[in-house]
Formats: structure tokens, C-alpha cells, sequence
């Protein structure tokens, strides 16, 4: 992929970071910088990815917790490997239970989406397999900044307020105390700038490193989540965590454009990312800033979705196969459906069978791409008293529904919105990409892979321009800076097009890539957010 690094469309541009030895992106400087400590300490990709995800835990807990999911794609030793570290559902819970604790649909807060946590899991488990260094070396930096504190960034505090407003009306009981004592320590939360530190989260990544994250499950703090969510009326058990084993999974792609772009299988959403992408393949004369591209790719998103809300669920209750779902064949049909109106999305039928995402490559070839979430920014609104544990709500995309794909049941894995993406070409790595937010990651994916392949835009450039997000029907978002004159050309089509007032939800992203030549890196960090891209 040939890199202009002055090469950018939109009049508002940086660019991009350039690096030999190593580089991390994502969207904390402190949790960058964190990475980069550990590589120059020896360590490699993987250890700097763990160093820099267990940072975001305390520089931005707003959107992601010791207490939530990860996934990662990880490519070394000449291969790309996939793990899923999303956890289950309580194996006592149920649909009868959630309706008789008085509830139509899963609650977002309290106990009854609780799921266990996968991160701690994950951490551990790619330490083992490809870390460098011990897991309690790579969580030092975390450890630090808990125990010392740190001044908070100003896209953190501003999320973290809000969260504050909204938990302050909505969480009512003596179970939602350990989240104001945690993160709004006398009474208010912190602002930018403020120093806020927490012992508890401290001393619990201690004992995930030293214990390579077995205390977690299968020890002292497993069981006191385990009896702080029987006493919040949750189903959470010791044998739920003790169970719990991240799993070691063959990353789905397709090819685009002479290159290959990888996501993880369900029950993440990556597959709707590249069901929309094999469906752009087939259209040509695509631009930068021309409406009739931003139609086509809406258009294709709403198919990809359609389909991804029916059926991505479980591996395990998946009613389509993924290989169907990806054919060309199925892809042209979808094509077909693309006309010149904007048009309703509904899931077609195959033949046959709160996020932080990150980005860290070392200097010799090894590249990750990671993503952890609580779920919407603290999660549950739960947080075990003393541990700075604040446990994820994923539960909430359960549906009780009879025959939906993703109904609740015991022990079942729900629909997640957390995705890591890689590009591949000729067999050889290119790098990780990400960007998280919620349903805008698939989209975030699609217009960051098109800005970076079809329009050649280097990562920088590809990260900044500005987005749209399909949310509903024929309704789209496009973000403050969204060209007007655009905008009205996608309205005269059927689009119902709404500008927002902020940045805040077309999601934050990093991308980095590697010359295969020279060795050298090239990374980008999303404008939208605090982050740096901290390079060696």
C-alpha cells in the first residue's frame, strides 16, 4: 500500500506517525505510553498490547473494565491468529427468571446482565501463548497508574460526566454505591486535568498478574464478584467463572481489491463489516466525497446489518452458515438490491450450508489489534466494593424473545458489538485496524478500509474524515463536519439525513500498518478522541 503522508481530502488533516522498533495507538496517551514501556523493556507486540489495554482500565474506565469483554487478532510467527475472550451468561438464568424479576425486555443495569468477564481471561491467555514477558511485568504500568493516580483526559472526563448525570438518575440502591465511591469520590466525578486514582483496581491487577488472572476466576476475587452479584439479585456464580476459558478461533475475510481484510466469527458483528464489503467490491468508479459512493455504502451497510441482526448470535445457534453468508455468490444478490433510492434493509436467505480498541506492532513483525468493552461507557453500573471491578452489562443485547437467534439462554454467548479488524495481502500482514462504538464498528470498518484501498489515504487521513452512520430504517447520521452539499444529495435519494451535534458516537479509531519492504510502520490515531500514537 503506497502512503502519501501529505495526501489528505478534508482541510482539517495531521499526519501520520512513522516508527522501526515499535509503535502503539490508541485512544489514551498514558495507556500508549504504557505499551511502548514495555517494548522498549523487551517485550513484544502482544506484551504491549496487554500493558496498554490493562492501562485503559484506569485511564479510561468510561469505556471499558477490568469486569468486560475483549477480543484480539494477533499476527505472529507468520500467521494470524483469533481469540474470543467474550463470556456467557449465568448458567441459573433465564428467560422465566428475567420476566418474574418483573422485566419485558433485559434491563440495561443492576445484576440480571451481568455476564462473566472475559478481559482478565484474555490478557492471560495471550501472555501464555506469544507474551514475551511475565503478565505481571506487562501490567506494571496499569498497576502505577491506579495506585499513584493520574490527571484525567479531556475526551474521558467529558464521557465520564455524562455517565455521572445518567447513573446519578438512573441507579437507585445500595448495590450501585461502590460505583460512586469508585469513580465519583465525593460526590462528583473528575475533570480534565484532576488527578483520580484507585487502590482497589490496584491491588485487583496485582492479583491477575501474579496469578496469571486464576484469582480471578478460580479464587479470592471470583468469589467475592460472585457474592456481590447473589447480593444485587444477579445469577453470577464461582462455577460460572471457574468455568470460563477464552477461546482460540480461525478468523473470518474476504478478499478486497487485491488485498484480504479479517475480522473475528461470531458472536462478534465483524461479519456484517465484511458482508458489506464484499458487496462494495462489485461496484466501480468509487470516489472520496462523492454521494454517489456514501450511497452505495450506506446502502450496503443496511443489507450487511439486516442480515446480522437476524442471525449473529452464538456460534453455537447460528441458524446460517458464515461461509454462505460470505459467498460472491450471495454477495451479488445483495448487490442487486442497490438501486438509486435509499431503501428499507431486510435480511436476505443464503443457499448452503462503552469500547477502547487498540493497535501495537513491534520491530519484528508481530502486530495485534485489540479490543475490550464494558458495554455502554461503565457497563452495569455495578462495581465490587474495594476491587475497582466494574462489571459489564452484555447481557443487555439478549433478547427474550421465542425465536429470536439471540434469545437468552443459560450459558449462551450473546450478539457483540466489539470487533478487531487486520489487513492482509499476499499472504503477508499489512495491520490492525479498529474502531470502536457500539453499531458504529462495523461502519467504522467499512469507510476505514474504503478511505485506506480504494481512496489512498494514508492511516492519519483515513481515520479524520468525516463519518456517517446508519442507525434505522432510511435514517443516517453524519457527523458536524459531513460536507452540506452531500448531505442533500443523499436527502434528494430518500436518505433521511440528520446532522449531529458532536463527534461523540461515529466512534474512535487507530489503524497501523507496515511496509513490507523497509519494515517501517505507519500508524494513525482518531482526532475524535485524547490519543496518541506512541512510536520507537
Amino acid at each position: 500500500m503506497t502512503v502519501d503522508p501529505l495526501y489528505h481530502p478534508y482541510p482539517s488533516y495531521r499526519t501520520p506517525a512513522y516508527a522501526r522498533k515499535g509503535m502503539v495507538a490508541t485512544s489514551q496517551p498514558l495507556a500508549a505510553q504504557a505499551g511502548l514501556e514495555i517494548l522498549k523493556l523487551g517485550g513484544n507486540a502482544v506484551d504491549a498490547a496487554i500493558a496498554t489495554a490493562a492501562s485503559l482500565t484506569v485511564v479510561e474506565p468510561c469505556s471499558n473494565g477490568i469486569g468486560g469483554d475483549a477480543f484480539a487478532l494477533v499476527w505472529i510467527e507468520g500467521k494470524l491468529h483469533g481469540l474470543n475472550a467474550s463470556g456467557p451468561a449465568p448458567r441459573s438464568i433465564s428467560v422465566e427468571a428475567v420476566k418474574r424479576a418483573g422485566h419485558d425486555s433485559m434491563p440495561s443495569y443492576g445484576a440480571l446482565p451481568v455476564t462473566v468477564p472475559g478481559a482478565p481471561a484474555a490478557w492471560a491467555a495471550l501472555s501464555r501463548r506469544f507474551g514475551r514477558l511475565p503478565l505481571a511485568e506487562a501490567l506494571k504500568p496499569a498497576i502505577r497508574y491506579a495506585e499513584e493516580g493520574y490527571p484525567v483526559s479531556p475526551t474521558a472526563a467529558y464521557h465520564w460526566g455524562k455517565s455521572f448525570e445518567q447513573y446519578r438518575k438512573e441507579l437507585r440502591g445500595p448495590s450501585f454505591e461502590g460505583w460512586f465511591e469508585t469513580f465519583a469520590p465525593g460526590g462528583k466525578p473528575p475533570a480534565a486535568g484532576e488527578l483520580w486514582a484507585s487502590p482497589g483496581h490496584a491491588r485487583t491487577l496485582r492479583l491477575i498478574g501474579d496469578s496469571e488472572a486464576e484469582e480471578f476466576y478460580r479464587g479470592e476475587l471470583a468469589g467475592r464478584i460472585a457474592k456481590f452479584i447473589g447480593e444485587a439479585g444477579g445469577f453470577l456464580s464461582e462455577e460460572d467463572l471457574a468455568a470460563f476459558r477464552p477461546e482460540w478461533v480461525e478468523p473470518i475475510g474476504v478478499s478486497y481489491r487485491g488485498y484480504e481484510v479479517w475480522e473475528l466469527p461470531p458472536n462478534g458483528q465483524g461479519l456484517i463489516a465484511l458482508q458489506a464489503l464484499n458487496v462494495l467490491k462489485g461496484f466501480e468508479n468509487l470516489h472520496p466525497g462523492d454521494a454517489d459512493t456514501y450511497h452505495k455504502q450506506i446502502e450496503a451497510i443496511k443489507l450487511a446489518f439486516a442480515d446480522g441482526k437476524k442471525y449473529v448470535t452464538d456460534p453455537l445457534n447460528m441458524k446460517e452458515d458464515v461461509g454462505a453468508l460470505l459467498s460472491d455468490e450471495y454477495a451479488a444478490a445483495r448487490r442487486e438490491l442497490i438501486g438509486d433510492r435509499a431503501g428499507f434493509p431486510e435480511a436476505g436467505k443464503p443457499k448452503g450450508g462503552g469500547t477502547v480498541y487498540l493497535a501495537a506492532a513491534d520491530g519484528e513483525g508481530g502486530m495485534v489489534s485489540f479490543i475490550q468493552s464494558n458495554y455502554m461507557q461503565f457497563g452495569s453500573g455495578l462495581v465490587v466494593p474495594g476491587t475497582g471491578i466494574a462489571l459489564q452489562n452484555r447481557g443487555r443485547d439478549f433478547s427474550l424473545e421465542e425465536d429470536a437467534a439471540n434469545r437468552l439462554e443459560p450459558g449462551k454467548r450473546t450478539y457483540h458489538t466489539i470487533i478487531p479488524g487486520f489487513l492482509t495481502r499476499g499472504g503477508g500482514p499489512v495491520g490492525p485496524f479498529g474502531v470502536m462504538g457500539g453499531l458504529m464498528q462495523p461502519q467504522g470498518h467499512v469507510q476505514s478500509i474504503m478511505n485506506l484501498i480504494d481512496f489512498g489515504l494514508h492511516p492519519q487521513a483515513a481515520l479524520d474524515a468525516p463519518r456517517w452512520q446508519w442507525t434505522n430504517g432510511r435514517t443516517v447520521l453524519v457527523e458536524p463536519g459531513f460536507p452540506a452539499a452531500v448531505a442533500q444529495a443523499l436527502a434528494r435519494r430518500g436518505h433521511d439525513i440528520r446532522f449531529a451535534l458532536e463527534s461523540g458516537s461515529f466512534g474512535r479509531g487507530q489503524i497501523i500498518l507496515r511496509d513490507p519492504e523497509s519494515g517501517v510502520l505507519c500508524g494513525g490515531t482518531d482526532s475524535r478522541t485524547d490519543g496518541i500514537v506512541a512510536t520507537w
